[in-house]
């Protein structure tokens, strides 16, 4: 099996914490790279094209971020040709039913609501987990 390229954008770092626990709980083969912000993530990925180094099989996205948010990052990559095709999963804590709607319709692969209880990081990480072995197992696959 080919080991799979994911690209992380998430401003959070204990979200990076917890994406990366369970990934690892995975026992598949990736690489993990991480942008704080959807700039910085358009970036990585203007440059792995120019350097064919390999882009993302797939990019884990925040919505809520600085600079750039997800869904202005969303826009971008579609209007890309060369980036269009890359499959995206959001995880943010926006319940926010516009959101939903708006990233559904920039065709992302999948939308996990992250919980929002930092008091109890047993369910925060059961819920990534959780997403993880549903929707990345099948990456993992392919």
């Amino acid at each position: 099996m080919m080991e799979k390229h994911i690209l992380l954008v998430e401003d959070d770092e204990l979200d990076v914490i917890s994406v990366e626990r369970s990934l690892r709980k995975l026992g598949q083969k990736y690489q993990l790279f991480t942008a704080y912000n959807g700039i910085e993530a358009l970036e990585m990925l203007h440059l792995a094209e120019q350097n064919n180094s390999g882009l993302p099989d797939v990019i884990l996205l925040d919505l809520n971020m600085p600079k750039m948010n997800g869904v202005e990052f969303l826009r971008a990559l579609r209007r890309d040709d060369s980036l269009k095709h890359i499959k995206v999963f959001v995880m943010t804590t926006s319940g926010d039913e516009s959101d939903r709607r708006a990233t559904e319709q920039l065709g992302v692969s999948g939308y996990l609501i992250k919980p929002l209880n930092f008091n109890n990081n047993h369910k925060r990480t059961d819920s990534m987990d959780g997403f993880f072995q549903f929707h990345l197992r099948k990456i993992f696959a392919s």
